[in-house]
C-alpha cells in the first residue's frame, strides 16, 4: 500500500511517498527489485526519473515541496506501473539471481528447452547505437521451478550426462589400444573368417 507523508525539514521540505513491492513481483531478489526500478524510472520524465529510488526495500519518490504538480503526476504513473507488476518478464541476470544459477546454466537450459523461454527484447544500450536482444522469462514458470526444485534435478541430471559421456569416451579412446594390442599377437584375418562362414 502506498504511502505518503511530507517532511518538513527546517531549510529543505520534501514530498515523500513510498511503494512496497509485493514478495511475488521480486521473489526476494535485489536484483530484480532494481529491474522494477528500472523498469518504472524508463516510464517516467526523464527530468524526474531520478527522484524515485528504492529505500529499505520499497520504491521511494522524493520531491521538493514547490513540486506538488509534478509530485502527483509522477506518483500516480508509479502507482499505476505497479498494477500487474508481478507479471512484468523476468530478464537474465535476474532469474540467475531468483534461482541462484550462474549464466552458462542459464544458456545451457535454454537451448535444451528445460527453461522455457516467454520470448525476447532488444533494447538500446545506453550510451550506445548497438542494440542486444535477450530471452525473458514468465515470472509464474520462475515460481513453479522454485517450488519444485527443479534447478537441483537438472544438475543432477547434468552430473549424470557428464559421467556418462566420459565413459564413453574413455571407451571409445580404448577400443583403438584394444585393436592394436589384438594386431600385435597375430589375431589378424578375422573379418575373412566371418565373411567366409567359417565363423558361424
Amino acid at each position: 500500500m502506498p504511502k505518503t507523508k511530507t517532511k518538513a525539514q527546517s531549510d529543505d521540505p520534501e514530498l515523500i511517498k513510498e511503494w512496497s513491492l509485493p514478495v511475488e513481483a521480486t521473489f526476494g531478489s535485489a536484483v530484480r527489485v532494481k529491474g522494477i526500478l528500472q523498469e518504472i524510472r524508463s516510464r517516467l520524465p526523464p527530468a524526474v526519473r531520478k527522484s524515485l529510488d528504492i529505500k529499505s526495500g520499497e520504491l521511494t519518490l522524493v520531491m521538493p515541496e514547490t513540486s506538488k504538480t509534478a509530485f502527483r503526476a509522477t506518483s500516480s504513473i508509479v502507482s499505476e506501473s505497479l498494477q500487474g507488476i508481478a507479471d512484468l518478464p523476468i530478464i537474465p541476470r535476474e532469474i540467475e539471481d531468483i534461482l541462484g544459477i550462474t549464466s552458462s546454466e542459464r544458456k545451457r537450459w535454454l537451448e535444451d528447452g528445460r527453461l522455457p523461454s516467454a520470448g525476447t527484447r532488444t533494447v538500446r544500450l545506453q550510451g550506445r547505437a548497438r542494440r542486444i536482444t535477450f530471452h525473458v522469462f514468465d515470472p509464474r514458470v520462475v515460481e513453479d521451478l522454485l517450488n519444485r526444485g527443479a534447478v537441483d534435478e537438472w544438475r543432477e541430471e547434468d552430473a549424470a550426462a557428464k559421467a556418462e559421456n566420459r565413459r564413453r569416451a574413455a571407451y571409445q579412446a580404448k577400443l583403438p589400444r584394444s585393436q592394436a594390442e589384438d594386431a600385435a599377437h597375430g589375431l589378424r584375418g578375422w573379418d575373412e573368417l566371418g565373411s567366409e562362414g567359417l565363423l558361424r
